[in-house]
């Protein structure tokens, strides 16, 4: 049978001149006219699709971030389960991203570099709102938005909220396990300092599963965005080291040099290390 006889035979509709289209729902026209590239190099389109889907996934995943963090605080523990679970999904699809990049050789980006000027991804905001939302906090990272102040305030509203790790921690509290008064009420925009005191509070947890099940179940989606954030970070600094070696950074820090640092940033520490001292 004929695509036009199938088509007929299911009664597809296919005059939208008066009604809502699958493209007018999702603004296609809007969207795929965004990709604009700067110079006659061939692959600029692959970066700028490379990175424009990017911020599309990181923006779905602070919206789940956010309803996540709202179901902690209100001990809504099923949904922020759910929620956490597709943090951790939308971190593999960024990770699979990588591998689409990794694509462009050296000659090819060097085609198109010089058009970015100062531009890079270390200034999305974005990400560096993900960052702060999982408790990664520097002041300096504010910087880059200063010049924009709607879009200042929303990077300095995550800076100076309390991070995922503070509400599960907070929840643990609220459970009648104890911990340090200095890690429940603290200043926020400070990095987290890990603490025997709260690494005794997650061994309590993981002696006794059953006991603390939310709590246990809340640690290892905790333990699941981290191992996929490790990834991320590590297939960034592949595929940035494959694609241009060890120059500067666009943005101005090391490149390889700064991206590798960055592996060694721990988000959960005591999740991490409790594992030793089971």
């Amino acid at each position: 049978m004929s695509t036009e006889k199938i088509v007929a035979e299911e009664g597809a509709r296919l005059d939208f001149s008066r009604d809502m289209s699958y493209g007018d729902y999702l603004r296609l026209d809007q969207i795929l006219n965004e990709q604009q590239p700067l110079s006659p190099a061939h692959d600029e389109m692959l970066f700028i699709v490379q990175h424009q889907t990017s911020e599309l996934w990181m923006k779905l995943m602070l919206h789940e971030l956010a309803a996540a963090l709202a179901a902690i605080r209100e001990d809504r523990m099923p949904e922020a389960f759910k929620m956490l679970a597709r943090v951790s999904r939308i971190m593999e699809q960024l990770v699979g991203a990588w591998n689409v990049l990794a694509t462009m050789t050296p000659p090819e980006y060097t085609a198109m570099r010089p058009y970015l000027a100062n531009s890079s991804g270390f200034q999305s905001a974005q990400y560096r709102c993900i960052e702060f939302s999982l408790g990664n906090k520097n002041a300096a990272m504010l910087k880059p938005h200063a010049h924009k102040p709607e879009l200042l305030a929303r990077v300095d509203a995550a800076y100076r909220a309390p991070s995922l790790y503070d509400e599960a921690l907070r929840l643990m509290a609220r459970r009648g396990i104890e911990v340090p008064a200095s890690h429940l009420e603290r200043d926020w925009t400070q990095p987290y300092e890990a603490s025997d005191g709260v690494q005794q509070a997650w061994l309590q947890v993981y002696r006794d599963p059953g006991a603390h099940w939310d709590l246990y179940q809340l640690a290892e989606k905790l333990t699941d965005i981290e191992d996929a954030f490790r990834l991320w970070r590590f297939r960034h600094v592949t595929t940035v080291e494959r694609v241009i070696g060890f120059k500067r950074g666009t943005g101005g820090t090391g490149g390889v040099s700064y991206l590798r640092k960055m592996l060694d940033v721990v988000l959960f520490p005591e999740i991490w290390t409790l594992r030793t001292h089971l």
